[in-house]
């Protein structure tokens, strides 16, 4: 265990090892930190500037903590009425709540807001989390947006060559108008950075209100034929590759096929 004002101290954060352990993300694991839930070689700690290495023995809530698990991606069809946290201070249901009680501790890839629905990546690391969630990674996201009125390519124009919004720039949107239903019309709309409710502040800056949104896709990842509420795992083959990450090391042999995980089912083993 090393003291934070080491020159130049060895290993990694303690927070930053529980996250990529799985056992919560980087702010929730100083919060149990702060609330004298982690130890280090025996000695309870309560301040997260702290380096651990390998050699050192960390617990949580008097457990030790298991070497860590493989990194794995779910795709999951968040509806709307659910929040993109695992606590809500106003007693809303979450999307913790809506998954599969057999599901690991898993954190969410950005956020999908209350009245959003659609595709959210789900991962049991802090790791790939913060990759995935980075500018510079630089997926594009892609949504289907339904707005009232009757927009056109003038109207669409300032979200293509990027505004700003209560002081806040939102950088330039790929923007399409597939088509006028009714009173509403649909929009195609892409990111490749996400700020708190960028599309909903950015139409209503131009005078287009959004009644729904939904993520289509992340990255390489579609929302496809996923089913409300389903969750389906990412092949470690596909994660792999994707991320740039190390081949994991060699496990007894699974069905071949992707994962499925239906709320209130068991996951196939």
């Amino acid at each position: 265990m090393t003291e934070p004002n080491s020159k130049t101290p060895p290993g990694d954060r303690i927070a930053k090892v529980l996250a990529r352990a799985g056992v919560a993300s980087r702010r929730e694991a100083e919060r149990m930190i702060m609330a004298g839930r982690v130890s280090v070689n025996g000695q309870v700690i309560d301040r997260a500037a702290l380096n651990v290495t390998d050699a050192d023995r960390i617990a949580v809530d008097g457990k030790p903590l298991g070497a860590k698990e493989p990194e794995r991606l779910w795709l999951y069809h968040k509806p709307t009425g659910l929040v993109t946290t695992t606590k809500d201070e106003q007693g809303r249901p979450t999307i913790f709540d809506d998954l599969p009680e057999d599901m690991p501790r898993v954190m969410s890839v950005g956020r999908l807001d209350l009245n959003s629905e659609g595709l959210l990546l789900l991962t049991n690391d802090g790791g790939i989390k913060r990759k995935l969630e980075l500018p510079s990674t630089g997926w594009l996201r892609r949504y289907r947006v339904r707005v009232k009125g009757r927009p056109t390519d003038e109207t669409l124009a300032p979200l293509r060559e990027g505004l700003e919004v209560d002081g806040q720039r939102f950088q330039p949107m790929i923007v399409s108008l597939d088509r006028q239903q009714g009173a509403n019309a649909w929009l195609t709309v892409g990111l490749r950075e996400g700020k708190n409710r960028e599309i909903r502040r950015a139409m209503a800056d131009i005078g287009l209100d959004v009644n729904r949104l939904i993520r289509v896709s992340y990255g390489p990842f579609q929302l496809g034929q996923i089913k409300r509420s389903e969750v389906i795992e990412v092949r470690g083959r596909v994660l792999r590759d994707q991320l740039g990450l190390e081949p994991a090391a060699p496990k007894p042999e699974r069905k071949a096929g992707k994962t499925k995980v239906r709320r209130g089912t068991r996951r196939t083993k």
